[in-house]
This record gives C-alpha cells, sequence and structure tokens, in this order.
C-alpha cells in the first residue's frame, strides 16, 4: 500500500509453541503468591470499579469524541466507537507506520477514534472493495426479487436447485457482511496475537481461552484432558470445564485445526503470513498474522461461516413456509434490513449463542416439515434429535427456548390440530434429546431440571390421562382449560420439585430473570445480569409494532380457522409460527439481549405474504406483484439507511494499558502466582497469561456470584454497610501491613498477598 513499508517475517504453520517458549523464558522475580488486580478507580477486590465511576468514564469519553472534527457513527455495542482517522494502523509492502495518537482516550477495551481519513491510503480503503460488493450484492439481491415477481402470478412448484442456489449466494453475503462489520469494528487483521486475545472481553476470552489450551497442548486428547481438569480457573479447585462452561464447540473447533494446520504442513502448504507492524507512540513493533493457520483467524472464520450457513436455513425456512422462493428472499432481505436487531455475532463471535442459534433455525425448520407432514417418516424425527442436540449443547439458555416451543405446540394438541401420536413422537424426540445432551455433558442436572424437561414430562402424563380428565366435564372449552391449567401449573411445580431433588441452585435461568423483572425483584444474582444494558427492558417505540403484528396475525388466523374446518398443513403451521411469535415477544419485552429470537421470527413469519395458501383470495382482488414491489420499497428506505449505518462503524481496538499489564504479568511473575480481580480483567489474565485465577466472568455459577463484584450490586446484600468506604478505596490509598502494591500504570494496579 502507498505510504509505507512491510517486512516478511516468515510463512508457514510455526508459532503454535511461541507463547510456551516465551513463558518459559520468563523469569519469576516473585514467589508463589495470590496476586489481586484492581484499577486506579477501584483497587483490588473490587471485581471492577465503581459503576458510577465507569459511567462517568464513559460519559467523558462520548464528549471527546464529540468534540472531534468529524462525529463517528456509534455502534449498538458501546459509546467508545467511531470513524477511523489516519491515526490506524497501515500496512504497506514492507513495513507499518502508524501516525501519531494525540487524540487517542486512553480508555480500556476497543478505542475508536473520530475524524476524517487525512487524504491518504489506510486500512479503511483495504476493505472497500468487500464493502463495495457487498452494496452491489444486496442490490442484485433486490432486482432479483423484483424480476421474480411476474412468476408468482403463475405458480405451481419452485426448484430445490434454485432454492439451494439462492441460499448458497445469500448465505456467502451473510458471511462477507459478518466480517466485513467484524474487520471494520476492530480492524482485527493488523492486531498481533496479544491484541486479539485482549478483544476476547469478559466470557468471550474465557471461552477461547480453552480453544487456545487444546491446541497447543502435545496432544489433543492432553489438551481435551487438561480442560476437562482445569486447574486454573477457579483455582484451587479442579473442574470439568466443558461440563461447566459448554465447550463443545471450542472442541470440535480445536480438533479441525489441528487437523487442519497438521494436514497442511503435510502437503507443503503454507497456512498464514506473518507481518511485523511497527505502531508508533513509544510502543514495541509486534507480529501481525493472518490466514486460517493463525489461531484466532480461523476461529472466526469458522464462527462466521456457520453464521453465514445459517442465512442459508433462513432462505430455504421461509422458502419452504410460504411455498416461494420469493418469500425466501423477502426473509432474507428482513433479516439483513434489521441485522443490528437480529443478531451481535459480528461484535461478540465467542457467545455460546454464536455457535448455537444457527441450529435452532435448523430445528424451527425441521419441526415446521414434521408438523406439515402427513406421514411420520423415522428421517425426519432421527434429524428434529440431532439439531435439538446441537441447539442445546453450547448454551445454556437453550433449554428455555425450546420450552417456548413446548408452551405453543401444547394448545395446538388439546384444540386437535395436532394428531396425538405424532404429538407423542415430538415429545419422545425431545426426551431423546436431553438424555443425550445429559450424558455428554457428563451428567449435568440442569438438563433434568429444566421448564423443558418438566413439560415433557407433564405433557406425556397428560396425554396418557387424557380420557379420565375428560370425564370431568363435558364442556369441550373447559376441557381445554383444565388441560392448559394442568400443564403450567404442574410444569411449574415439578421444576421446582425437580431443582430440589438434584440439588441444582447454581444456574440463573431467564425464568428467573423474567419473574425478577415483573415482580421489580432484585438480588445479587439477579442484577449481575439486569445490570446489563443487553438485560435491558426492549425499547418502548419497538413495542407498539410488535403488538401490532400480533393483532394482524391473530385476526387473520381467526378468519383462516373459520374458513378452515379440515385444519389443513398451511393453518396449522400459521397457528403455530403464530404462537411462537407471541412467546418470543415475551422474552423480548422483558430481556431486550432475546430480540435475536423475536426479529429473525418476525423476518421468517414475512415470508407468509407470497403464500398463494394462505392469501389465494387476496390474490385475486390485486395485483400481487404490485403489491410486494410497493412492500419492498417501503422496507428498502430504511433499511438500506440501516445497512449503511453499519457500513459506517470503523474503529480501531487499542487498550495499551491492559497490554502493559499483561506484559508485566508474563515477565515478572511465577507460572503458579495466583490473580484476582475484576472479572472481565481475570478472562484476559487467564488466556493471556495462563496464571491461575480465582474468579471469572460466567456468572452461572453460584459459588463465583457472591463475591465482591459492582458496588451497587453488593449494597443490596449487605445494607448495614452501604454507607461506608469501599475495601477497594482504602487499598488504593494504602495496602499495608495487608497489601503490597507490585504494579501500577493509568488503569491498574497489582497487589500481592503479604
Amino acid at each position: 500500500m502507498p505510504g509505507g513499508r512491510r517486512d516478511n517475517l516468515r510463512r508457514g504453520n510455526s508459532g503454535r509453541g511461541e507463547e510456551r517458549l516465551r513463558l518459559a523464558a520468563a523469569k519469576g522475580r516473585l514467589r508463589p503468591a495470590k496476586l489481586s488486580v484492581g484499577s486506579q478507580a477501584s483497587a483490588v477486590g473490587s471485581g471492577r470499579p465503581p459503576r458510577r465511576d465507569y459511567e462517568k468514564m464513559v460519559v467523558q469519553t462520548r464528549n471527546k469524541h464529540k468534540e472531534l472534527p468529524s462525529k463517528g457513527v456509534q455502534s449498538p455495542r458501546g459509546p467508545l466507537r467511531g470513524r477511523r482517522g489516519p491515526d490506524h494502523r497501515e500496512r504497506g509492502p514492507l513495513t507499518e507506520e502508524r501516525g501519531a495518537k494525540a487524540s487517542r482516550p486512553s480508555t480500556p477495551g476497543p478505542t475508536h477514534l473520530s475524524g476524517s481519513s487525512g487524504g491518504g491510503h489506510h486500512k479503511g480503503a483495504r476493505v472497500s472493495p468487500l464493502r463495495r460488493l457487498l452494496m452491489a450484492s444486496v442490490r442484485r439481491l433486490l432486482c432479483l426479487v423484483l424480476e421474480k415477481l411476474p412468476m408468482l402470478q403463475h405458480y405451481q412448484s419452485y426448484s430445490w436447485n434454485l432454492t439451494l442456489a439462492l441460499g448458497a449466494f445469500v448465505g456467502i453475503l451473510h458471511w462477507a457482511h459478518l466480517t466485513t462489520l467484524f474487520e471494520n469494528d476492530r480492524h482485527f487483521s493488523h492486531l498481533s496475537t496479544l491484541e486479539r486475545e485482549m478483544t476476547f472481553r469478559t466470557e468471550m476470552g474465557l471461552y477461547y481461552s480453552y480453544f487456545k489450551t487444546m491446541i497447543e497442548a502435545p496432544s489433543f486428547l492432553r489438551g481435551l484432558w487438561m480442560t476437562m481438569n482445569d486447574r486454573l480457573t477457579e483455582f484451587p479447585l479442579v473442574i470439568n470445564a466443558v461440563k461447566r462452561f459448554h465447550l463443545y464447540p471450542e472442541v470440535i473447533l480445536a480438533f479441525w485445526y489441528r487437523l487442519y494446520t497438521g494436514t497442511m504442513d503435510l502437503i507443503g502448504i503454507q497456512t498464514k503470513v506473518c507481518w511485523n507492524v511497527s505502531r508508533g507512540q513509544g510502543l514495541n513493533p509486534v507480529e501481525s498474522c493472518e490466514g486460517l493457520g493463525d489461531p484466532a483467524c480461523f476461529y472466526i472464520t469458522v464462527i462466521f461461516v456457520l453464521n453465514g450457513l445459517m442465512m442459508t436455513l433462513f432462505f430455504i425456512y421461509g422458502t419452504y413456509l410460504s411455498g416461494s422462493q420469493v418469500g425466501g428472499l423477502i426473509t432474507v432481505l428482513c433479516y439483513f434490513f434489521n441485522h443490528g436487531e437480529s443478531t451481535r455475532v459480528m461484535w461478540t463471535p465467542p457467545l455460546r449463542e454464536s455457535f448455537s442459534y444457527p441450529f435452532h433455525v435448523l430445528q424451527m425448520l425441521i419441526i415446521t416439515h414434521v408438523l406439515r407432514s402427513r406421514q411420520n417418516c423415522k428421517k425426519d424425527f432421527i434429524a428434529l434429535i440431532v439439531s435439538n442436540v446441537a441447539f442445546m449443547l453450547p448454551w445454556q439458555f437453550a433449554q428455555f427456548i425450546l420450552f417456548t416451543q413446548m408452551a405453543s405446540l401444547f394448545p395446538m394438541y388439546v384444540v386437535g390440530y395436532i394428531e396425538p401420536y405424532k404429538f407423542l413422537k415430538i415429545i419422545a424426540v425431545n426426551m431423546v434429546s436431553i438424555a443425550i445432551c445429559f450424558i455428554l455433558m457428563f451428567g449435568n442436572r440442569t438438563y433434568l431440571s429444566s421448564y423443558f424437561a418438566s413439560s415433557l414430562i407433564i405433557t406425556w402424563a397428560i396425554m396418557k390421562k387424557r380420557n379420565k380428565i375428560q370425564k370431568l366435564q363435558s364442556s369441550e372449552c373447559t376441557f381445554w382449560i383444565i388441560q392448559c391449567f394442568l400443564w403450567w401449573s404442574g410444569t411449574i411445580i415439578l421444576k421446582v420439585t425437580l431443582s430440589q431433588l438434584f440439588a441444582v441452585s447454581d444456574h440463573i435461568q431467564l425464568s428467573d430473570l423474567i419473574t425478577a423483572r415483573i415482580l421489580r425483584y432484585t438480588d445479587f444474582d439477579t442484577l449481575m445480569y439486569t445490570c446489563a444494558p443487553e438485560f435491558d427492558f426492549m425499547e418502548k417505540e419497538v413495542i407498539p409494532d410488535i403488538l401490532y403484528m400480533l393483532s394482524t396475525g391473530e385476526t387473520f388466523s381467526r378468519k383462516q380457522l373459520q374458513q378452515d374446518e379440515s385444519k389443513n398443513p398451511p393453518t396449522i403451521l400459521l397457528v403455530f409460527h403464530e404462537l411462537q411469535l407471541f412467546a418470543f415477544a415475551i422474552l423480548a419485552v422483558f430481556i431486550m439481549r432475546l430480540k435475536l429470537f423475536l426479529t429473525p421470527h418476525m423476518s421468517v413469519m414475512a415470508s407468509l405474504i407470497c403464500s398463494k395458501r394462505l392469501f389465494g383470495r387476496f390474490f385475486d382482488r390485486i395485483r400481487f406483484g404490485n403489491f410486494v414491489l410497493a412492500l419492498l420499497m417501503v422496507m428498502s428506505i430504511q433499511g438500506w439507511l440501516n445497512l449503511q449505518s453499519q457500513w459506517s462503524i470503523i474503529g480501531e481496538f487499542s487498550n495499551a494499558p491492559q497490554e502493559e499489564l499483561l506484559q508485566w504479568i508474563r515477565q515478572n511473575t511465577r507460572p503458579d502466582a495466583v490473580f484476582a480481580g475484576a472479572m472481565p480483567t481475570m478472562a484476559s489474565v487467564k488466556l493471556s497469561t495462563l496464571r491461575p485465577i480465582v474468579n471469572h466472568p460466567h456468572y452461572e455459577d453460584g459459588g463465583l456470584r457472591p463475591g465482591c463484584s459492582m458496588l451497587e450490586i453488593w449494597d443490596v446484600e449487605d445494607p448495614m454497610n452501604a454507607a461506608k468506604p469501599s475495601l477497594c478505596s482504602i487499598l488504593v490509598k494504602d495496602g499495608r501491613p495487608y497489601f503490597t502494591s507490585m504494579f501500577q500504570n493509568s488503569m491498574y494496579r497489582v497487589f500481592k498477598v503479604n
């Protein structure tokens, strides 16, 4: 690239053991001791800075950005985001130079600068061809929909070959979209290995650390054993991290990575290219590698490919539900136009939902096929088992989502829209899925005590005793009400009983958070979640749109039911998806993070406007092509602005204070030195230094939550001492005689326990 030079250090697959070599070469200057990491604002034992100080810091950063000449585009993830200016990293042909950064705010985490590009070639120019390709592809997608509109008038069937081809196209398009957003946000391709690890903050770093452990171990089985006998994460305890943190995605990715790099080494194909990056501003040069041979690049690429395949499934889903490929394309466009409300995988790739949600889409597609099919094929139920297991294994919240599915299916069975034999098969398949997950997760009892498992048992019991229940009342409506009442009350009672029986109290459930929202109940456990913005209530301006869609769908469903006495498959599917949409809407209203289920499902239901079976009479009255064209034009106005807003988010990760802290720990502490401190920081300490830690940001474990974290949250547990100075503020001034200050910079301070 003009204006810079870049040195090619080496090509190939070497470098997997460099971290261990550096750690082995580091000389410890301290005896084994428990060390605590704090910040200037809070210090040791606080867990993280007081929330009021953190919020003040964020506000100051926002103001600082607003004072810059060119205002950046703010991301939905946080305030520290802007347009990358002239002081970003640039990689030219030989070496890299980065300009002065006088205006860079000294704040932890991803720092994003506002300002104009300064006239030269920069990193943004490197990704602009891909952005132009994305824009052209989206335009082509719109044109493709418009070209196929006349075919709806003579619609008979659709070609699966064309469906798969279009599905592959939109899958690649979504993969490119995610890759572009992620690269623009962090400048990930130009970061060093340590900087890339620091971008995986909080629990993301914890998950990635196990992938790193398994690929750096002498063998895959040795790495798996180290993960299942983890001595670093909750020192001095030894835990099975696969069972505790749902790490099957990391296990599979580590196996694939070792297989890939081993195969490429064997046949002599290079897998990565490394460069020397000069960062300027007195910072040491770093090594930056690109290619699938780099662990972080491989890890991120697999996640984005999986979510690209998810878009393929969405297209097939919309096509199958509506009976038209245009319906599938409308689903895809609705998803893209509301991308920021549908997923956050581009900002937080290692989270469990990034691995789990694509299989939820597959599971919904399969259950839709099972409900539509008049035959009970064995292969369909086997596919349902596989999708259930793949959905539940990576994510602890998946069971509650499947519970909402049962809550949608049971009323349909009660009123006779699902045959008892088919529904009993669905119940059996779900029970088998839970049993498989229970075994694969080494006897994790949360699978047995979940609302999902309880609902399956109660459903089976009601089906077996249905004739006896029916004798209690002669009225059909009363019979329906009794069954639904028994289902809800029985599920709740059985869930509480099983939790007590299996002594399961560690995991926070979505039901607990919803209950806390409804009853305005707060304690330390619920506040650990609900204080985060993604667990807040949904924005009020969105709720009327949801209510309108629900009321419209309910009105149409009622008319369709009155006109359709035979309960044919299209009507059954409409009722099921309407009930499921209602369940997702309730979840999203109380927990904003769960919009990732609501918004995509609304996109899928949007495909039904192309269903001639549902809207056949409507098609006869108006020219349907004109109607869809008008609808797409209205959607595209705001949708295109949403896409432009996402593409305009350009930033660069930099966290010099934390990098200095991690380098100091590597070079000045022994490998068996134990650390405690802010939970997000502890994840980075474990990931990048391989030192033992005593607390981490995986909030689901009950044994970790009662520790000191946020002052406001702890005040709920200890109101008697709320007005007294915190231990953290006292230790910052003088930690003697119990602590000795060992390290200090602008953001962090390390104390040694005397």
